[in-house]
């Protein structure tokens, strides 16, 4: 069997060379935002900003940005930001876990709100949480799928 070597980067934000991709999100009170994705998931608030400068998180391995709504701006004229009605999503953050049950209890604690209790669906076990702005959060641990 041939030993294949895969160069391992490491990315950063901003980037040095290469790419480095982050999640943005539009939310109504920056700080807030980050101390929740900071209390309940650990993140790393690596710049909260001042005034209206976005705050950027590290979440694992992801890179987060957060940043109040606004209006058209010249480099998107017709495009306005704000946060989700919640009743309406067309995308949301999926957090893969080894232990659904440990991480459901744990981020409980921590002030996260679960729509429902972990439950099986489609080879995985899988919850949803809110964030402060309505954002969907879906948790999920595989039970019979692997990847690779």
């Amino acid at each position: 069997m041939n030993s294949v070597q895969i160069e391992q980067k490491s990315y950063e934000m901003p980037p040095q060379e290469g790419i480095s991709i982050a999640h943005f999100l539009t939310v109504s009170n920056i700080e807030r935002s980050a101390r929740y994705y900071e209390t309940v998931f650990g993140a790393r608030i690596l710049s909260l900003g001042d005034g209206n400068a976005p705050a950027y998180l590290q979440l694992a391995n992801i890179w987060m940005i957060l940043n109040l709504g606004g209006g058209p701006t010249p480099d998107k004229p017709t495009v306005t930001l704000s946060v989700p009605d919640p009743n309406h999503i067309n995308s949301f953050l999926n957090i893969r876990v080894a232990d659904i049950q440990a991480c459901y209890e744990l981020w409980k604690s921590r002030g996260a709100q679960f729509i429902t209790e972990p439950l099986p669906k489609y080879g995985e076990i899988r919850c949803y949480i809110r964030d402060p702005d309505g954002y969907l959060i879906e948790i999920g641990q595989s039970t019979t799928l692997t990847y690779g």
